[in-house]
């Protein structure tokens, strides 16, 4: 299947994609957990920052994107996303035990690749002897007093607890602290309002880069003053799938300005694919807010919304 290819972050020896895979860290995680990690039927408390009064989440800032999943919802979706990691069925099984997971990814200029909290049930004493025997594991402590353990050769860190992991991957070899410089990421507003009930759902900093880059590559050379950009994606019926996007602009006047062109741009533009997948349906206005919701989706089609926006 063909994709538009995701940005690369590089080292001198290695290619990462700038969503997560650095080398084999994901690897490297569930060899050392999965065998480790034991099931729980009790059902799961949702996490403060999946709340929807949430203000911030446990990730640091400078991230490009931001992705939150109810994991067990959210499964088929996130088996899609094209990354190699995600085909090892040690990944897969770890993911059966993870609940929810929120996670961030950064530019080559923070030093980081990517940062994960994940929720669910981890025998924290276990895992932490595995990792004290593996000579390629040391153990650190942070600022705040946690300890954690690090990897020069993965450069990789995490935290780990009885119901929370933290995972940092980092562009060098030093030890870096997996958990959040507190209080976190501050949550935009609406977001929280509008992934209700979405299996995953990201927000893009920076969104008026993200969204001219798409609409050039496009052949759609407009500028909008973007303040927001959010994804929702859902599973549909017969095994499709369907997006929700939300752009927030400065005020009215531009929002409805917006919707004029995209709707404008969906009709003379259909045979691009960028427009066919956003545009099938007509955009909305809502006050300051433009909404569109795609028609039911491939599984390429839903890759392709992967590539367009998180890299």
């Amino acid at each position: 299947m063909k994709t538009r290819k995701y940005s690369q972050y590089s080292t001198p020896n290695t290619r990462h994609s700038s969503l997560v895979t650095p080398h084999s860290s994901l690897i490297v995680i569930c060899s050392l957990l999965f065998t480790l990690l034991i099931s729980c039927q009790s059902t799961p408390r949702v996490p403060e920052a999946f709340m929807e009064d949430a203000k911030n989440a446990p990730l640091n800032t400078g991230g490009t994107v931001y992705i939150f999943a109810n994991v067990k919802a959210a499964r088929p979706i996130i088996e899609l996303l094209p990354i190699e990691e995600l085909k090892d069925s040690q990944t897969k099984q770890m993911l059966d035990k993870t609940n929810y997971f929120a996670g961030a990814i950064y530019p080559p200029s923070s030093g980081r690749r990517f940062q994960i909290a994940a929720w669910g049930n981890y025998p924290s004493s276990q895992a932490g002897f595995a990792l004290s025997v593996n000579r390629n594991w040391k153990q650190y402590r942070s600022d705040s007093g946690q300890s954690y353990w690090h990897s020069e050769e993965n450069q990789l860190s995490i935290l780990i607890n009885s119901k929370q992991a933290y995972i940092v991957s980092s562009l060098n070899s030093s030890p870096v602290d997996p958990s959040a410089a507190m209080p976190g990421i501050e949550i935009p507003e609406g977001f929280n309002a509008f992934r209700q009930d979405a299996p995953i759902s990201f927000w893009v900093e920076n969104p008026i880069t993200s969204i001219q880059r798409v609409l050039v590559e496009s052949g759609l050379p407009i500028q909008f003053p973007v303040q927001q950009f959010f994804i929702n994606l859902f599973t549909a019926e017969g095994g499709k799938y369907e997006a929700a996007i939300r752009f927030r602009l400065e005020n009215n006047s531009q929002a409805r300005g917006m919707v004029s062109i995209l709707n404008l741009a969906g009709a003379f533009a259909s045979n691009d694919p960028l427009v066919k997948i956003l545009l099938t349906n007509p955009a909305v206005q809502d006050g300051r807010y433009v909404g569109i919701k795609t028609s039911p989706l491939t599984e390429s089609e839903i890759v392709n919304i992967f590539n367009i926006f998180l890299r």
